[in-house]
């Protein structure tokens, strides 16, 4: 990823941001081995302390962690040793890092990113920890922790959304009624323009807002599994059911701010704060853009309206962060009873007080102190059939820095030649997805 880390604003936003480590192959390849873990491979297991290699980089993540850690230690009398690598780096040298003397348990993200070192034996797996803590979260949040082979390799602790973003009052000056369904957002989306309103506010110069647009229309369209296949690189980009996504996007791309790729998230924004714009497609965490108390009360959300009624709005998106157990940790035990506490509703709430921009991955979580924002994003995710963690943790990095963030672009600036751009995706998609 980039400078702003995708998402959020640097350097408040670290770990919430929603697209840690675009950045390229490196994730998945041979990145630089200087992650390592604490003490070294040479020292013998302390029953009392549990090593965990944190990508928790920035303050306000940094210090959220430091007290679930501390209530850990006075809980069970286990220390933590937590080694804390810059955010970037981590993602860049994971592989390496898990393949060498890695700490007992790291943060990572949940779906396809778990899976991938999971199917590799890069990391443990933690049923007998599920048994334990599997009360405490929503079946799609359970489904998002397991790895191919069934088996639970992660423990979630806190999560964002992705939906279209609004001013309530500028909803209620025009007369707008929020669409759930097509038909109804291109209607909107008409009625805007003539009120003189950008419909969708929108800004691609980091390359990865799009992604988040192909997702939800992908899977309003296609429905959940598909998506999830695409992703994972096993159905195929000239399928006629992704020329029909496109041709749905092309079909509100008119809508959206022009210059689009000259433009950055956070600039986009602006204009939905100053009433410029009517609508944005983005995460929860654009809230951290509405720095006046009176706007941020105003903002409100809908979950993307429903393009095939086979699929409704049964998925959202919901990227996912929490940790993993490594391959071979020296406390097994101690790190098992870490990631039990990890899985508690107390140890989110201890969070969610340092970090108000998140929400509870649990859904036995005290939701008293949410904000109305945040209570909606959270009863939105809990009532969920499915959730998604966005294009570039939903699939292989390298593929989604190197192929997909240009093509979307290129669609954005000129929609036409969809169908050579798809054969291009799915020409490279084999060649990324065939190597290890």
């Amino acid at each position: 990823m980039h400078s702003s880390s995708l998402g959020r604003p640097m350097p408040a936003a670290s770990r919430r941001t929603v697209l840690r480590g675009i950045g390229g192959a490196a994730v998945l390849g041979a990145g630089i081995p200087l992650l390592s873990a604490c003490g070294g491979s040479g020292t013998a297991a302390d029953p009392k302390t549990v090593s965990l290699g944190s990508n928790a980089s920035d303050a306000v993540p940094k210090k959220a962690f430091a007290e679930i850690y501390a209530a850990f230690t006075k809980q069970s009398g286990i220390t933590v040793d937590v080694n804390t690598k810059d955010h970037n780096t981590f993602q860049e040298q994971i592989n390496s890092y898990l393949q060498g003397t890695p700490d007992d348990v790291f943060n990572w993200f949940a779906g396809y990113r778990m899976q991938f070192f999971a199917a590799k034996g890069l990391a443990a797996p933690i049923d007998d920890v599920w048994q334990k803590i599997g009360g405490n979260f929503p079946d799609a949040m359970k489904a998002l922790s397991k790895g191919e082979d069934g088996k639970y390799y992660f423990v979630p602790i806190s999560t964002s959304l992705w939906g279209v973003f609004y001013r309530k009052s500028v909803f209620k000056k025009y007369g707008y009624e929020v669409p759930t369904t097509w038909d109804q957002l291109v209607a909107l989306c008409k009625q805007m323009k003539k009120d003189g309103l950008v419909p969708f506010a929108f800004g691609d110069k980091d390359a990865w807002p799009a992604l988040g647009t192909f997702d939800q229309i992908n899977f309003r369209t296609n429905g959940y599994d598909f998506h999830v296949e695409l992703m994972a690189g096993k159905a195929s980009w000239t399928d006629a059911k992704v020329r029909t996504a496109f041709d749905h996007w092309a079909e509100i791309l008119p809508y959206h701010q022009e210059g689009a790729v000259g433009r950055t998230w956070q600039d986009a924004a602006q204009t939905l704060i100053s009433k410029k714009a009517g609508m944005y497609l983005f995460g929860s965490f654009v809230a951290q853009q509405f720095t006046n108390k009176a706007d941020l009360d105003d903002l409100d959300f809908f979950p993307f309206p429903e393009i095939n009624s086979a699929y409704g709005q049964d998925t959202v998106e919901a990227p996912t962060d929490g940790f993993m157990l490594s391959k071979a940790p020296k406390n097994k035990a101690g790190a098992l009873k870490l990631l039990e506490f990890l899985g508690t509703p107390e140890a989110e709430q201890i969070y969610l007080k340092s970090d108000t921009s998140l929400v509870a991955a649990s859904n036995k979580a005290d939701t008293s102190s949410y904000t109305a924002l945040q209570k909606k994003a959270y009863a939105t995710i809990s009532g969920a059939k499915h959730l998604t963690q966005f294009m570039d943790r939903d699939s292989r990095p390298d593929f989604t820095s190197t192929v997909m963030q240009p093509a979307l672009q290129k669609f954005v600036r000129d929609p036409k030649g969809v169908d050579s751009l798809l054969a291009s995706i799915e020409r490279q998609k084999k060649t990324i997805f065939a190597s290890a």
